[in-house]
């Protein structure tokens, strides 16, 4: 079963080709993981999968999307994390953490409380940046042009965030470059009116996702892989779209990079999207075969023939699962046995399958 072979990036071969999609929890405090995150990542590793990768993790306290969002802006970030690293990696998964920036999508209460923008009296932030001064949405926080000193700040905090991450005992990083965050906004025309070294030009606009990759790159050791995920279009005409991401995946494999983590959206507002069983997948193939760049899979992947065939056909190297993911963190042994293949399960749960 192809979904269920090795694969190998760098010095880190993962079990088998599922991932544990990385998925923001909004139960952290000033940044730091607790008691929650371990159990959450730590059933998924004992669950099968091959890859577990913690949520998006700010790397400075103005980029978290909320105040209760992860983060590994501070070093005390290292000791929080070090354990469930440690514990995934000794249920024989691999553990990896997305590094993140909100810019103009920061500054806003969780989910479940209301996902509406908060003043720094409401324990938001004083000032969100983005390219240009141009907000999300209505109920999103004003947006401040961040001026080059701010961008090269990001780009350090970037590389900050990779050394503690290194210290912490993960064994692969993700850059989260996608759904209307800092590095997507500065990409997407929607939302890049500079016309600095930042704006204009596809070289101008995608030069933060290569500043930040090369940053990373130069603490991240080379045995180590890095992954991108970006939104592989806008879903809005004139804006982003699959032609430019596989010229930034291209741009993107010289400098590291060893897999394009294919997802879309989340920067334009309002925009209808598609969404359904494998409407992402034919990115992800695209900018596998067009940019010749290992590729994961994203979206609605919940049934296991699903899955094998994606793997299988070559349109995707691994696939990364979330909501199937919390409904099921031990979807990886009933896919196995569905499919008919072997898979190791803890000693404690051996007779579950």
């Amino acid at each position: 079963m192809a979904l269920f072979d090795p694969i190998t990036f760098r010095g880190v071969t993962l079990p088998n080709r599922i991932a544990v999609s990385p998925m923001c929890m909004y139960s952290s405090v000033d940044g730091a993981p607790n008691d929650w995150h371990f159990v959450h990542l730590g059933s998924r590793a004992v669950g099968g999968s091959g890859l577990v990768i913690a949520e998006a993790s700010a790397v400075t306290p103005e980029g978290r999307i909320t105040p209760d969002d992860a983060g590994i802006y501070l070093d005390s970030h290292v000791e929080a994390w070090a354990r469930p690293a440690k514990f995934i990696k000794e249920h024989g998964s691999v553990p990896a953490i997305q590094l993140a920036h909100a810019g103009r999508k920061a500054s806003m209460s969780s989910p479940w409380k209301g996902s509406q923008h908060l003043t720094p009296a409401e324990g938001g932030w004083t000032t969100v940046f983005g390219p240009s001064a141009i907000p999300y949405a209505n109920n999103y926080a004003p947006t401040t042009a961040l001026d080059e000193v701010g961008i090269k700040g990001v780009v350090g905090a970037f590389r900050a965030a990779a050394e503690r991450s290194l210290a912490a005992g993960f064994e692969l990083i993700e850059i989260h470059g996608a759904h209307g965050y800092l590095l997507h906004s500065f990409a997407s025309t929607h939302s890049n009116h500079r016309t600095d070294a930042y704006g204009g030009s596809f070289e101008n606009r995608t030069r933060l996702y290569r500043e930040v990759a090369s940053a990373v790159r130069e603490v991240w050791p080379e045995r180590l892989p890095l992954f991108v995920r970006i939104s592989t279009t806008d879903w809005a005409e004139g804006a982003w779209d699959i032609e430019q991401s596989i010229e930034l995946a291209k741009a993107l494999k010289p400098l590291g990079v060893d897999l394009i983590d294919c997802s879309s959206g989340g920067n334009v507002h309002g925009v209808k999207i598609p969404a359904g069983p494998g409407y992402q997948l034919p990115f992800a193939e695209a900018i596998r075969k067009q940019a010749a760049i290992p590729t994961g899979a994203v979206g609605f992947i919940t049934d296991p023939a699903q899955a094998e065939s994606i793997i299988a056909s070559g349109q995707a190297d691994i696939v990364l699962l979330a909501r199937e993911n919390l409904r099921n963190p031990y979807w990886p042994h009933l896919a196995a046995k569905q499919l008919g293949a072997e898979i190791k399960a803890p000693a404690q749960y051996v007779r579950a399958w």
